[in-house]
């Protein structure tokens, strides 16, 4: 039973990050990572908001009917978020305005609402809530690092303090967005080396049981046949 929770809970984190391995929450990832303060507040508000719904779902998943369960997933997600809103908008105000219109897009971020269909729904409250945790934290940690590296390389400072010996060699094309995408590409090829201990390779793809091979004339299924003939 425990390695079953912590198993639960680190997939997020590498295995299953849902930024580097599932790709999800990509529109955040990219805009609010251009500084570690905002990288860290976005991860922190998502997490709060992924843990709260997770718990709250796997509640209530044996009450909400099956055919408003995407509706009913929206309107607690977005409560969870209008919370966080507030809170961070009276505590941390300069956090609010950096974040800006993301913190509210929280409500439709893939992530959360991906766990609430794939996990919470279908799973207790204590590795819901496990689940919310690891992934929230796998989120902020992807951020984080693609944050880490644009400010101190793109603008040079760190969570807004000034790197006097890399301002003249700072690359100013990584805080924008086509830098962002070069960032977020390498820290996933990065990612996929150290969970399977190779880069991954192109797919094999073959028109063996597709109705439509034989009126295809696409190189593909030219191949396909010629290997079904030399055999």
């Amino acid at each position: 039973m425990k390695n079953d929770n912590l198993s639960v809970f680190t997939k997020g984190i590498i295995k299953e990050n849902p930024v580097f391995v599932l790709v999800l929450g990509t529109c955040p990832t990219i805009a609010t990572t251009t500084n570690l303060i905002g990288a860290f507040g976005m991860g922190i508000s998502a997490l709060l908001v992924l843990l709260c719904s997770n718990i709250l779902i796997s509640l209530l998943r044996k009450i909400i009917p099956d055919n408003v369960r995407i509706p009913c997933y929206i309107v607690i997600i977005a409560g969870f978020v209008t919370i966080v809103q507030m809170i961070v908008h009276a505590y941390f105000p300069e956090l609010y305005e950096m974040l800006g219109v993301y913190l509210a897009l929280i409500t439709v971020n893939c992530i959360i609402l991906g766990r609430a269909e794939m996990f919470a729904s279908k799973n207790s409250v204590g590795k819901s809530a496990l689940d919310g945790l690891g992934m929230g934290l796998g989120f902020t940690l992807a951020l984080c690092a693609m944050a880490f590296i644009r400010e101190v390389f793109g603008a040079a400072s760190f969570a807004g303090v000034p790197i006097a010996f890399l301002e003249n060699y700072k690359i100013e094309f990584l805080v924008k967005a086509p830098g962002g995408m070069l960032v977020y590409g390498l820290l996933i090829a990065l990612v996929c080396v150290i969970t399977h201990g190779k880069a991954p390779r192109k797919k094999q793809f073959s028109c063996e049981g597709c109705p439509s091979a034989e009126h295809c004339h696409s190189g593909i299924c030219a191949n396909t046949e010629n290997k079904k003939e030399d055999k």
